[in-house]
């Protein structure tokens, strides 16, 4: 049986994966409204999984004795919440296209502004594998 976390994790790095793909092609409307949809997609499965994640951590499993005492656990959710402050950099510039896109207009974004977001969304994906490598370790029990 497929745990929650596991499947909400998924659609979190699909969600960050598409806006990797969608951030780097030239942008239309069509783009620009599915990097909105991606994003939202994506903050509501970060949500949920800080959600579940700390039921977990304060109700169910080994505890939060357990969890606030592992090395591990502890940088996993520093870079859970590292990564979603840096996913305001793209969150801001995705809804300030609201107006452009509602008069059907393409969003327009500075070379700068899109280094910005493109390098938060690295950001983000990187933070991602720091985040399942620390996952992996403590399944193992590892780094306690």
């Amino acid at each position: 049986m497929v745990r929650v976390p596991v499947v909400v994790t998924a659609v979190l790095v699909a969600a960050l994966a598409v806006e990797f793909s969608l951030i780097r092609q030239e942008l239309t409307l069509a783009s620009a409204r599915r990097l909105q949809v991606t994003d939202m997609v994506l903050g509501i499965a970060a949500g949920f999984l800080l959600i579940v994640g700390l039921c977990r951590v304060f109700f169910f499993e080994k505890g939060s004795e357990y969890y606030f005492h592992s090395h591990a656990f502890l940088a996993k959710f520093s870079i859970f919440i590292l990564v979603g402050l840096l996913s305001v950099i793209p969150t801001v510039e995705f809804l300030s296209w609201n107006k452009p896109l509602r008069d059907g207009e393409v969003p327009d974004i500075s070379a700068r502004k899109l280094r910005l977001v493109t390098a938060a969304i690295h950001g983000e994906l990187f933070a991602i594998a720091l985040i399942l490598l620390g996952a992996a370790i403590m399944a193992r029990g590892g780094w306690v």
